[in-house]
This record gives C-alpha cells, structure tokens and sequence, in this order.
C-alpha cells in the first residue's frame, strides 16, 4: 500500500514525547513489511523550527518525510505549505492516516479530505478525552467543536490505542466506526531476556516522563509523602522550568528531599537502564491514551503502578503486571504504594514473566499487519459507497 502520514511533527522533534516516537516507529515498521509510507509533516520542535530540508521529500530511516514550514510558532501548528501539498495529492494514496487533533493544521487537513472525498483514519492521541477537552480553552474547543470539529471528526474512521481512549472518544461521537490497536514500542534487545536488577537499600520508585502537569506526578509525590516504609523516588524526566520549580518547592515543604532525586532525562539505552534499576515505575496521570513509557518498563521486567486514567490500565489489570489506583485523593495511591512494596512475591513474578509477555503481545511485525488490515477495511469501505 502507499500510505500517507499528517502529523503536526515528526522526528527528530522528541520535545513532544510519546507521539513523536510512536507516529515514527509505526512509519518504519510498515516501511519495513514492504508498504510505502510518506509523512507530511511541519518544522515544529516547541518554540523553536527543526533543522531539515523544507518542502522536499527526505528519507528518515527508510521513511519519506516532508518538513513544511508553518507560520505560526505555537500549538496551532498553522501551514498553507502542507494544506496546500495535500490539496494537491491526498488522492493519490491508498490510505491517510492523521494523528492528533485540537490543531489548525489538523483540522484543515481533515477538512481538505472531506472536500476531496477522501475517508482518513484519525488516531487522536489522547486529544478527545474529557480531560484535555476540559482542561485548557474550554469555551474555545467547545466551539470548535460544535461548528466544524463534530463534523470533521464524522467523516473519519476512528483508531485508539486502548480501551480507555475507545471510552472517551465515544462520548464524541457514539456511532464512530474504529479499531483499536496497540502503539508499535521499541523494545529493548535484552541479554539472556533480560536486564540485570540493581540491588536497592531501599524500594525506589521511579518516574519517567515529560515533566508536565498532566502525568500527575505532585500525586505522587504527596501520596508518598504518606506512606510509612522506606522509599527512594527517582524522577527522570525534564518538562517547564517554572512547574519542575513548583513540584521542588512541595518536595521541601513535604520534607522529603533526601528521599527524592533528579536524575534527568533518559533516553535510548540509559532508560532502559534506568527502568530495569528500580523496584517500581509510577504513572500517577490524569491521562494518557496509552502511555508507551509503560511498555518499556514492564518490558525489562519492572512492575507498574498506574493511574486508572493510563490508557494501559486495563492491560496492566488483566495481565496482573502491577497495580492499579485511583487519584481522587493522595490516600488512595499512597494504599496502592504500600500494596506493591509488601507484595515482594508478586513483584518478583512480574520481574520474572513480564519481558516474555510484552515481547508476545507487542510484537512488532503482527502489529504492523494490524493497521495495513485497518488501512484495507476503510479503503474497501470508501470504495463500496463509491459504488454505491
């Protein structure tokens, strides 16, 4: 198939996190099983433009990407380069998939294909879910929404990554047509199926992730400021200076500075490194459509606590790969901390079994096939109402 990618942003722009990689690593595994994918794409790296060939198609890693540079340098991603590429050529592929929403450039994109006819597949990456439809520019989305995004959005064909992103995007639109399938993770390659296990003094909980309001990580820092037994928490991640700033400030007013670390950012080896060392990754979010850094941790074999808001929670829950809470109040997670720390039996199970389970139920090249199979399904449908 040749398959066509719009996306707000694309690699090497990893300042956005999970999307960058998934969108990505989804390209070059179908690339990989022999379809062509081409990606359009903006400069955006955050306030700042990628330096990359603009308006000319670049091969990044196997996949052909065209940078188009946008007009506005904030979240609304605005650029006539890309409408106008897309005007021209939407057509001419067999399948478009767009990722993301809440975004000018999204919404032309997918309008642009109303107008041409064309029935993309939409992954909204956790954008239609009632937190960020609340969150921030309420009365704006809800406007939005009601004069163009509810009509957008009806003429697409809907792909989620989990079951609670499935929940929430219904609330939308309860009639979507959609498919849900896992993100494509980049799994480690792990010596004798796995990493070796740092000897702790004491249980360490790890956080890693883009410090941000929203991965709830001041939850967890007071729900830990509850709890009785001895703990470490090691936060890798970096995020806006004035909220890091903020989340400092409550760590000392909590008193519990020399139970925290900063360990920065980690990336390619060292995060693997870095989840395999501890006894317990911690994803305390308001919400994550699926959250990859989960995969990753339980694919060297480190047991998840998670919000119940964590796309994966369900997985994690059904598979029993760690733990599952609340976060109305600090109290409800601080139960489920104490839960894993005495659980050590479990903990030790998840360590022993959960590569091997990841390694099966995130295999890469059964995933690949799953979206070609979704690609196929709506370009059969848009071809028997063609016909029709």
């Amino acid at each position: 198939m040749n398959i066509l990618f719009i996306t707000p942003s694309y690699k090497p722009a990893y300042i956005y996190g999970g999307p960058t990689v998934s969108i990505s690593r989804l390209a070059e595994s179908l690339v990989q099983i022999g379809h062509t994918v081409t990606v359009y794409t903006t400069t955006a790296n955050g306030a700042t433009e990628l330096d990359v060939p603009v308006s000319e198609p670049v091969m990044v890693d196997g996949v052909r990407v065209k940078y188009f540079p946008r007009i506005t340098k904030d979240h609304t991603h605005v650029s006539p380069a890309l409408w106008k590429e897309t005007w021209a050529t939407v057509r001419r592929y067999d399948a478009v998939h767009i990722h993301s929403w809440w975004n000018f450039l999204i919404m032309g994109a997918s309008l642009i294909c109303a107008l041409k006819g064309v029935k993309p597949v939409i992954s909204p990456r956790g954008m239609l879910c009632e937190y960020i439809f609340t969150n921030k520019n309420r009365l704006k989305k809800k406007l939005l929404h009601n004069m163009l995004g509810r009509h957008l959005l009806s003429r697409t064909y809907l792909h989620v990554t989990s079951m609670v992103e499935w929940n929430d995007c219904l609330k939308i639109n309860q009639q979507w047509r959609g498919g849900l399938i896992h993100n494509i993770v980049d799994l480690p390659l792990l010596p004798e199926g796995r990493l070796p296990h740092r000897k702790n003094n004491v249980f360490t909980i790890g956080f890693l992730s883009r410090v941000d309001p929203k991965k709830g990580l001041d939850i967890l820092v007071k729900a830990l400021a509850k709890v009785s037994f001895p703990y470490r928490l090691e936060i890798a991640g970096s995020g806006d200076e004035a909220y890091m700033q903020e989340l400092r400030r409550l760590i000392r007013e909590k008193g519990m500075e020399e139970h925290v670390e900063w360990v920065g950012w980690k990336s390619g080896s060292e995060k693997f490194d870095f989840l395999a060392g501890i006894d317990l990754f911690a994803l305390t979010s308001h919400n994550e459509n699926f959250a990859v850094v989960v995969i990753e941790a339980l694919s060297v074999g480190t047991p998840v606590l998670v919000s119940e808001h964590v796309g994966l929670s369900r997985y994690v829950q059904e598979r029993r790969l760690g733990w599952l809470t609340g976060i109305r109040s600090e109290q409800e997670v601080a139960e489920q901390l104490k839960a894993a720390y005495e659980d050590h039996t479990r903990r030790m199970n998840i360590r022993k079994d959960a590569a091997q389970i990841i390694q099966a139920d995130f295999n890469e090249t059964k995933l690949a096939g799953d979206y070609v199979d979704m690609y196929r399904n709506v370009t059969d449908f848009r071809a028997k109402k063609q016909v029709v």
